[in-house]
């Protein structure tokens, strides 16, 4: 049996692993690739339990009434073909969309940008990682030019003698990446996490600071002021490398460090230790993540930390900086390349004239024909059944994942169409009116990139079952009933790329399939095949039009919803170790589920002991929008005043409010206001407040 080298399906490490087919199944070892250095997760451990799992979709589903029956692939496109064409005759263009995903490779993620875009000529495309990156993405992209991740190698961070972790649990979300942090700590690094739950990656933390979820930002403001105050600002830096800080400076007048205990709820003396670590003992870095960003407001909060890491003159030093955690498989390249709402690919924007016309070129058509920016995801999903009437959807499961998810479940049965592409049947394949199996992750080629902007190769172990095809063939099939043909090969498609993304912001001019096995991946941008890429960023300058990163005052709003006398607690959702995203793929796994079977509600005991709950007790927690039913797991490792739920199962994003960031369109994830009562043989017992 042959012995194939390639990566993790689940979250943006991309972990190298080698599968070799064996009767029955395929036998997974951890491979030393240079992010997880033969490390692996659980989830990695287990990811090829799902290759040859019972539920795997085996042939295209069309419904039949309120069911669903097997049909042939022909059967299938047909009717997808027929709603495509009816609604568009009917109701225009865009009222056929599609919905992508994070872990869709780069290949898939741009033919499916170009297939909205030219064959259906709609402008209806988003996909999930508007709900995980975008606010920290659009505060890199305005303030240092760029946005990727990670602008150094992960193994920078274990050189850091000074780590600031901002709304991130790295020992949960990808515990490979431990070792870096692992390896600092023995080197006698201090790390500082922000988190409102004494985590995982909390309990190892020098100093933990547990502010009251959607005040990160007034925190940042907080340490800048402190830095201000006390000398720590590196003038020459912010003289030399930037722009804006006067007015930044001013904005953070009012945030003394009386006044932002009050705020955030930490206390003073940890802001002063905080900032005396990040300006005395260097290098030193701050890494913001989905806690931290996926907020109303979690643009300008990415951009407050930024503000601090370019006053403290950290970002372009060795073992220095400021990044953000890239959370999906390929979270990087998949909102590179363009099936994001407002952009082309290479990181062009979509209302750009000079890149409509270069990307217009490689298409082959008039720069006339390409639709402008469409809607983002959430304003999309709440216009399904109006503007929206046939979506199709690709590697996400919007019924679980959304915010305010029961009205999305609403907007998706007001469809006249809904396809979804998956491997099982999800909670959103469930309500499809064709469903198409794709093939898996060690079924496939491609590329990913992961979250140090590094692209690797994703390779083909073993071929999909006979009736499975890959979301690449589906989509030339599709393109070709429509009037044009496109490659489903993913060499193709990929050298059609590195044309398309030629001198763009994420430049894959110089990368091809054989520089990416030589070097165990090669860093974007990388504009040549004889360029080295680009493994660090910022050494030298900014890609802004003054080469300097730009500060940005930016100012703390209260969460788009407060609690009060009706809802008086905060829920904040999060990921646990065994799961991974929607939990479509991770909650089938045997060994996952027996370690995690069901979600769990965390909260302090001084706030269960009000409403008379004891640990495994059943709860109700409700929001304006919907009720969850969760048991309780008591620790004093959290806030007295907050709720966690992980968003792994249908539930916790019932309660979740879609507040939108007037930059980014990311929804409010991580801030809204609940009631809690506890549920003793079916009845809700309600006390206190509450």
């Amino acid at each position: 049996m042959t012995a194939t080298d390639t990566h993790c399906p689940y979250c943006a490490l991309q972990c190298g692993m080698t599968l070799t087919p064996q009767v029955p199944g395929v036998k997974l070892e951890p491979r030393d690739f240079p992010v997880n250095k033969g490390g692996l997760c659980a989830k990695g451990f287990t990811a090829a339990d799902l290759l040859d799992h019972r539920d795997r979709l085996l042939t295209p589903l069309v419904r039949k009434g309120n069911g669903l029956r097997e049909a042939t692939w022909d059967e299938a496109l047909d009717r997808i073909v027929e709603a495509i064409t009816h609604s568009q005759s009917r109701y225009g263009r865009d009222s056929v969309g599609a919905f992508g995903g994070g872990g869709l490779t780069n290949e898939k993620a741009y033919a499916l940008g170009k297939f909205v875009r030219v064959s259906l000529k709609s402008a209806s495309i988003d996909y999930n990682g508007r709900f995980c990156m975008s606010s920290a993405a659009t505060a890199a992209n305005r303030s240092l030019g760029v946005d990727r991740g990670l602008p150094f190698p992960l193994e920078d961070v274990a050189q850091a003698k000074t780590v600031l972790l901002v709304g991130a649990n790295p020992a949960d979300a990808m515990p490979p990446s431990m070792q870096y942090l692992d390896a600092g700590r023995e080197n006698g690094a201090r790390h500082i996490v922000v988190d409102p739950r004494r985590t995982n990656t909390a309990a190892g933390a020098h100093l933990h600071l547990q502010p009251l979820p959607g005040t990160d930002l007034a925190l940042a403001n907080g340490l800048l002021h402190i830095a201000v105050r006390e000398g720590y600002v590196d003038e020459d830096y912010v003289r030399e490398r930037t722009t804006g800080f006067e007015a930044v400076r001013t904005a953070t007048n009012s945030y003394w460090p009386e006044r932002v205990e009050r705020m955030t709820g930490v206390p003073e003396t940890r802001l002063r230790e905080t900032v005396r670590l990040l300006a005395t003992q260097g290098p030193a870095m701050i890494l913001t993540a989905r806690g931290a960003e996926q907020h109303s407001n979690g643009t300008d909060t990415a951009q407050a930390y930024l503000n601090l890491a370019l006053a403290l003159g950290l970002v372009g030093k060795p073992f220095s900086g400021y990044g953000t955690i890239t959370g999906q498989g390929n979270g990087q390249g998949g909102r590179e390349h363009g099936q994001k709402a407002d952009q082309l690919p290479g990181y062009r924007k979509l209302d750009d004239p000079a890149a409509r016309a270069h990307v217009a070129e490689v298409w082959g058509i008039d720069p006339d024909e390409l639709p402008g920016p469409g809607q983002s995801a959430y304003e999309m999903l709440d216009q399904l059944g109006e503007k929206v009437r046939v979506l199709m959807v690709l590697a996400s499961n919007i019924a679980v994942s959304a915010p305010n998810s029961n009205r999305v479940l609403r907007k998706l049965k007001d469809l006249d169409f809904l396809v979804v592409s998956d491997i099982f049947l999800s909670e959103t394949a469930e309500l499809a009116d064709v469903v198409l199996p794709t093939a898996q992750w060690a079924e496939e080629e491609g590329t990913m990139t992961n979250l140090e902007g590094r692209v690797i190769r994703r390779k083909r172990a073993l071929p999909p079952p006979p009736d499975v095809r890959t979301d690449l063939e589906v989509l030339a099939e599709l393109s070709r009933r429509l009037g044009r043909e496109e490659s489903s090969d993913p060499r193709t498609v990929f050298e059609e790329l590195r044309r398309a993304s030629a001198g763009g912001i994420a430049d894959y001019a110089g990368i091809t399939y054989e520089r990416i096995e030589a070097e165990d991946g090669v860093f974007w941008p990388c504009p040549a095949e004889d360029h080295p890429g680009t493994p660090r960023l910022f050494a030298d300058g900014f890609p802004t039009p003054s080469g300097k990163a730009r500060m940005i005052p930016v100012v703390h709003r209260d969460p788009a919803e407060m609690p009060d006398r009706q809802f008086p607690y905060v829920l904040t959702t999060g990921r646990n170790m065994q799961q991974y995203q929607s939990g479509n793929q991770t909650r089938r796994v045997k060994a996952l589920t027996v370690a995690l079977p069901e979600p769990r509600a965390e909260l302090h005991p001084d706030l269960a002991r009000r409403h008379g709950i004891a640990d495994g007790d059943l709860v109700e927690l409700r929001s304006r929008r919907g009720a969850a039913v969760l048991r309780a797991r008591l620790s004093d490792g959290i806030r007295p005043d907050t709720v966690f739920a992980p968003f792994h199962w249908p539930g916790a994003n019932a309660l979740t409010n879609p507040a939108l960031d007037p930059h980014s369109r990311m929804p409010a994830f991580k801030a809204c206001a609940v009631a809690i009562s506890c549920l003793k043989d079916g009845t809700r017992h309600t006390r206190g407040t509450d």
